[in-house]
């Protein structure tokens, strides 16, 4: 399925706005919003648990289109409220001891960095952060060498951060880490749904994403994979409940045997069956399609602003993705996303907090991301890098 102007009638939002804001939260397809509002419009005339019940095989559809998107099996998959809770559960599952060591990189996202600083706090582990290639992104031979020297406990990757277009080699770190014997987690909050995600070929033993993002599903959703490495090997996630586990006796209590040891007994219902639309629909159209599409308008995105007298684009990396960032020092931030509202453009702005390694690194406090998805056109690229040019006359 590649048909523009039929998935831009599929997409109502198109209507009334150019969305460039697709890494914050794309503009949902129609099937997805029937498939929320339908839900709830259920709920409101049978009650929720009966809603629940009613809607139990389309429910477990989930878990098999996610599944299908990952080449991974629906025993793997796991429903998360977002990329953040799934990245977090994972996290939680691993039993942390004074001295073991966490290996990340200079570009993951803010809340990872968070995560990894928490754990030092409170159990004494050890964050290293392997280095980068002078052309942008993590040095493998660094981090094979940070991996053989301190072998550490878990290995943990953003395919592509937040605040650049920067594409991490995850498939060459899995099979680093497979040699190795290493916990892998891979955070695709960015790259599900506009770049090929086979969790076979990354090697990882956990995956989280998001749904809002490029996936195009609703808010409040996600998911992660657990390996069968982790289901066989006993992992589970701090304070399991009564979905994750099952209480056996007043003082026993039995783990779930697939990824719903990564989930919680109350779930939404109406986002499940959402997110079951949005990657149903991404496989309809199809990633073959959509990762060439969206990277040849990001493509075209950075040509046009490396066009504009003084902006600076600021995308570093060997292999880069439908995440485009700029920097001009004669923007004012508040000014410049006002200015792009008042014209019917959705960007946005990346403050200094979310990027603390890489924005000094580059010069920048801040970064105005521009982030296209298939369905945008050529012809709102150009429309959005002409306003931005009008700002600065």
């Amino acid at each position: 399925m590649s048909d523009l102007e039929q998935l831009r009638a599929d997409t109502p939002g198109c209507v009334h706005r150019i969305h460039l804001n697709n890494a914050g939260s794309a503009l949902p397809p129609r099937p997805v919003l029937s498939a929320v509002q339908a839900h709830l419009e259920l709920e409101a005339q049978i009650g929720g648990y009966e809603a629940a019940d009613q809607a139990a095989n389309a429910i477990a559809g989930f878990y098999a289109a996610i599944a299908r998107l990952l080449n991974a099996q629906a025993r793997n998959i796991a429903f998360a409220g977002s990329a953040t809770d799934a990245y977090a559960r994972a996290l939680s599952a691993i039993p942390w001891q004074a001295g073991d060591v966490v290996l990340t990189t200079e570009n993951d996202y803010v809340s990872n960095q968070i995560a990894f600083l928490s754990l030092q706090k409170r159990f004494q582990i050890k964050l290293l952060r392997a280095g980068d290639v002078p052309e942008g992104g993590v040095d493998v031979a660094d981090l094979e060498r940070l991996i053989r020297l301190h072998h550490p406990k878990l290995v943990a990757v953003t395919h592509v951060p937040t605040n650049s277009g920067l594409v991490q080699p995850v498939e060459a770190i899995g099979r680093i880490c497979r040699a190795q014997g290493i916990l892998y987690l891979v955070d695709a909050c960015q790259s599900a749904g506009q770049l090929t995600l086979d969790v076979e070929r990354i090697g990882c033993d956990f995956l989280a994403a998001t749904m809002r993002k490029f996936l195009r599903g609703p808010r409040g959703a996600g998911f992660l994979f657990a390996s069968d490495r982790v289901l066989d090997g006993g992992l589970e996630m701090l304070l399991p409940d009564m979905r994750s586990a099952t209480w056996t006796a007043p003082d026993t209590y039995t783990t779930a045997p697939d990824a719903r040891r990564f989930e919680y007994w109350e779930m939404p219902p109406a986002l499940i069956l959402g997110s079951k639309a949005a990657a149903e629909y991404a496989l309809e159209v199809g990633l073959d399609w959509i990762e060439p599409r969206v990277r040849q308008l990001a493509d075209l995105t950075r040509q046009r602003l490396a066009d504009l007298p003084g902006v600076r684009v600021l995308d570093q990396g060997r292999d880069l993705c439908g995440i485009v960032t700029a920097y001009c020092p004669g923007w004012n931030t508040k000014a410049l996303m006002a200015w792009m509202s008042q014209h019917g453009i959705n960007v946005r702005v990346s403050p200094e907090f979310v990027a603390q390694i890489d924005f000094p690194k580059k010069g920048v406090e801040w970064a105005l991301r521009i982030s296209p998805h298939y369905y945008n056109t050529e012809e709102e690229i150009e429309r959005a890098v002409a306003v931005l040019g009008e700002l600065q006359t």
